[in-house]
């Protein structure tokens, strides 16, 4: 079976469970709120007969508001299916040379999958012990650096300093920073595009505009760079996006004030969960995102623990990794989900 050599095999992504019934569903990070409620007849009002047609290949609706909301002008906004196609799609474009990319060895674990995709070489730069990013550890010769900030799994943000001292020193690489969690909590790297052109971000509309069975990621740069973006897109797949998705988008973009309520509510509810596993014993990081990552009490293993909450029909993400395995990430739902994830966790500690 000599065609074997010719097949490219990977580890691919391991994506959290998506039970198909009824259950406490804090394992993805999804919003547990419903999107903005213009978004429904946004997508309701497209005609069934343009559905022959093509999408708008540039997205230009969709692109023009993201830059209007963020003071950014169109031609620095790329949009694509998911921020996973756009990180994707930067991956393909960004790091083309010999040198290894770095990104820290615990975050986002579909980095080294398109690392692995696309051949290009990459070094896992370790977090410090309190897991927090080793700024130090990328001031080194590179072909490229990918933060994500507020980081996940750990939840925890850097500063813009640490962001900034590292896209300073490497001017000739590509400085990804993926701020999907970044309406939770941190600084944005936004204020440092101006000055830094080698610097690109990446956002998602999955978590907080509640838009992950839509699919809508966007980066923002330089015109340069988001033109590179766009010739490979354009090379790849001109029509990335469909016309629900961009009606959609839109919707969601133009109503900002549902979007702050949303995500205000969750944060107070992540706020609270926090006090209550702090009362139970739990250990966890102080996260700025729409999660925690906890450990139990001693004498409770997390593995345990995770079979233990699914019995009950919650299900929340355990990672059985170095430096990982202690922890469980907890989504953060509605009230009601949340309180129900205390009392089961109160019974099983009882």
């Amino acid at each position: 079976m000599g065609y074997i050599d010719n097949i490219r095999r990977v580890v691919p992504y391991t994506p959290g469970e998506q039970p198909q019934r009824a259950v406490v569903k804090l394992n993805t990070n999804e919003c547990p709120y419903p999107p903005a409620p213009g978004v429904a007849e946004a997508v309701r009002s497209i005609q069934a007969a343009r559905l022959r047609l093509y999408p708008d290949p540039d997205c230009r609706e969709l692109r023009e508001a993201l830059a209007e909301e963020y003071g950014l002008d169109a031609e620095q906004v790329f949009v694509g299916v998911g921020s996973d196609d756009v990180l994707s799609m930067c991956f393909l474009t960004f790091f083309a040379g010999q040198k290894p990319v770095l990104f820290a060895d615990i975050t986002y674990s579909f980095y080294d999958v398109w690392a692995d995709v696309y051949r290009i070489p990459y070094e896992r730069v370790p977090l410090r012990e309190d897991y927090r990013l080793d700024g130090e550890g990328f001031m080194r010769e590179n072909g490229g650096i990918v933060l994500c900030n507020p980081n996940a799994p750990t939840g925890l943000a850097e500063p813009m300093e640490v962001i900034e001292k590292i896209a300073g020193e490497s001017p000739d690489s590509i400085v990804l920073v993926d701020e999907a969690y970044i309406d939770f909590g941190g600084q944005t790297a936004l204020p440092l595009l101006e000055k830094y052109p080698n610097l690109i971000i990446v956002r998602t509309m999955s978590k907080s505009r509640a838009l992950a069975g839509m699919r809508i990621g966007y980066a923002f740069g330089s015109r340069e760079l988001i033109k590179y973006l766009q010739d490979v897109k354009f090379s790849v797949n001109s029509y990335t996006m469909n016309m629900a998705a961009l009606a959609a988008g839109l919707a969601a973009v133009q109503d900002r004030l549902y979007f702050e309520e949303t995500v205000d509510k969750i944060i107070v509810t992540r706020e609270n969960t926090k006090r209550e596993l702090a009362r139970l014993g739990f250990e966890y990081l102080d996260s700025e995102t729409n999660f925690i990552f906890a450990r139990p009490p001693r004498g409770l293993q997390a593995a345990d623990l995770f079979e233990r909450l699914k019995e009950h029909d919650i299900y929340v993400r355990y990672f059985p990794k170095p430096r990982l395995s202690e922890y469980l990430r907890i989504t953060i739902g509605t009230d009601e989900e949340m309180q129900k994830f205390v009392q089961v966790l109160e019974e099983i500690l009882a």
